[in-house]
């Protein structure tokens, strides 16, 4: 006969059970899936989230834009592969975060959105700030649902957490109505499975094999794809046995140390450049964990005369510049080593290795450039000596996106993060908000021009609030740099492109946090180090010669045309 004390705990286990609320099990299923941070805004139709979490193990981060919160969650599931999670209300707070899920998606990092919604009993009439989000965010998701009945929120959060992973990841969506979250619901998390490795089919890698060793110049271009998929380690030891140079996209930087002999460095800058001389010659391209939205074939491949090998985890998506005669398809470090077994060479890329002198001989020629406004090689140089092997650059995006690509070299995976699939603007200082939570030990630098810095500058509020302590570099030129640059290829006079800003420093501390000015070259890197000393967030202006955009493209183009 069970005791009197067992009956009672028995009865409020279940009394405890059937009032739990749908919001307050959707927590309980975050929780079960390992989210650690929540980044978003309280709004009315979504408090009971709001009020769940006041109970959880999850640390929600108010943000000062909802923008700012999915750049975030954008940046924390590219640099931990787990799906980042934000939160808006309804509304005008759901179209604020479609820019940063749509940058997640395009750019293959895993995020959960949550948006609050009005009650199902306000769909069917015309409501205050009622749109249909899940028909909203659909082109920019992955996949999306509507909660409409309680008891399917395990299912829903499982499902949309498991697709945000799974390659190639990208953004979901997950809509709350309000009288939903109210409701009442018994259940529990659903169990998470891992999902199995797959590997490619030996005929493939036979082929694969037989055509790298037949190849009289291979190049190997090396996306994304590479570091989600944690295959630098196998990259590096397959391009150095076979002796094979390797150029990563933009977003591939830091998949083999730019310090190796066989390190290219970053392609897609310009059409006209060392690495278009490498390309000439090139009559086979291995492409690794390479995505088509990274770096467009049309731009290396625009006659689709050069053979490809495909290798990655899912199958190539196909255009008339991208056609793989091979495709290996299946786990990539595997692929390579498989590949790696049954193919010889012993040639020496004689050629690449003497353009890679050439590329070094440029880098190394801005060191001690004392002009002012600085150099964008400079200044990146430095910041090169500064920051650490294992130390994170967040790049915005603008023209300093650009010379970053080209002139700033990273030793390791994920040290420099650039958007450059939906490459939306504004996501710097947010980006580097969430590299220093997921690394509090290293250094972060957010680099960005003033136009991406004034979009969501506020976000360095957040920042000291959160007491998350990074540091900003602004490329100043008071114009949106990029569209001014291409401008000035297409004609000479530029339009529309020029704006005054505030006085970075007097903003910053406004702010309470360190504000720095550059006013010689030689200040850069004492100040760059003062900076990374600061216990709260530091904003450093500093002026920049984008002059050297065109004496850059007209030197390559004269040069290599």
């Amino acid at each position: 006969m069970e005791s009197k004390s067992t009956a009672v705990l028995q009865i409020a286990s279940k009394t405890e059970h059937r009032q739990m609320t749908t919001a307050q099990l959707l927590v309980k299923c975050l929780e079960s899936e390992g989210v650690q941070y929540i980044f978003g805004i309280p709004g009315e139709e979504n408090l009971n989230v709001i009020e769940a979490l006041e109970h959880s193990s999850i640390r929600f981060i108010t943000t000062r834009h909802e923008q700012g919160a999915a750049f975030m969650a954008d940046v924390y599931g590219r640099l931990t592969g787990k799906p980042g999670v934000c939160m808006s209300t309804l509304g005008p707070g759901a179209t604020n975060l479609m820019t940063g899920v749509a940058d997640a998606n395009l750019d293959g990092a895993p995020l959960v959105a949550i948006t609050g919604q009005v009650g199902t009993d306000r769909m069917h009439i015309m409501s205050h700030q009622y749109l249909d989000l899940v028909s909203m965010f659909r082109p920019v998701t992955k996949w999306n649902r509507q909660i409409v009945r309680p008891d399917t929120v395990m299912e829903i959060v499982r499902t949309a957490f498991s697709i945000a992973a799974r390659e190639k990841p990208g953004a979901v969506h997950i809509d709350l109505p309000d009288n939903i979250a109210a409701m009442p619901v018994e259940g529990s998390p659903l169990l998470q499975s891992k999902p199995e490795t797959s590997f490619a089919s030996y005929g493939n890698v036979e082929k694969a094999a037989i055509a790298i060793s037949r190849a009289k110049n291979p190049l190997i271009l090396s996306g994304n794809g590479s570091i989600r998929n944690h295959a630098s380690k196998a990259l590096c030891e397959f391009a150095e046995r076979l002796k094979i140079p390797v150029v990563s996209t933009f977003m591939g930087k830091g998949v083999i140390p730019f310090t190796s002999s066989y390190s290219l460095w970053t392609t897609g800058f310009s059409n006209h450049d060392y690495l278009n001389r490498v390309l000439e010659k090139t009559d086979l391209v291995i492409a690794v964990g390479y995505d088509l939205v990274e770096y467009s074939p049309r731009k290396w491949n625009k006659d689709g005369q050069i053979k490809i090998v495909h290798v990655g985890v899912k199958q190539a998506s196909v255009n008339k510049c991208y056609q793989p005669s091979v495709e290996v398809v299946g786990d990539i470090s595997d692929s390579l080593y498989e590949i790696l077994r049954r193919s010889a060479r012993e040639q020496e890329p004689v050629f690449d290795l003497s353009v890679r002198k050439d590329m070094q001989a440029e880098y190394d020629s801005y060191a001690d450039d004392g002009a002012f406004p600085m150099k964008p090689q400079k200044i990146l140089y430095d910041v090169r000596q500064v920051l650490g092997e294992n130390d994170i650059v967040v790049s915005d995006v603008g023209a300093h996106k650009m010379w970053i690509a080209r002139h700033y070299h990273c030793y390791k995976p994920n040290t420099c993060i650039i958007s450059n699939g939906f490459a939306a603007m504004g996501i710097g200082i947010p980006g580097a908000l969430s590299a220093k939570l997921v690394y509090p030990d290293r250094k972060v630098l957010a680099i960005t021009g003033d136009g991406g810095f004034m979009m969501n500058s506020q976000e360095l509020e957040t920042a000291l609030r959160e007491k998350i302590p990074f540091v900003t570099l602004i490329f100043t030129d008071s114009s949106y740099g990029l569209i001014k640059w291409k401008q000035q290829q297409r004609q000479s006079k530029t339009s529309c492109v020029d704006f005054t800003n505030p006085d970075f420093k007097k903003l910053a501390e406004a702010m309470g946090l360190k504000g720095y000015r550059v006013e010689r070259a030689e200040d850069l890197v004492p100040i760059l180090k003062e900076a990374f000393a600061q216990d709260v967030p530091a904003v450093i202006d500093c002026p920049v010669d984008y002059g050297e955009n065109m004496r850059l493209t007209e030197r390559l183009e004269k040069e290599f045309s």
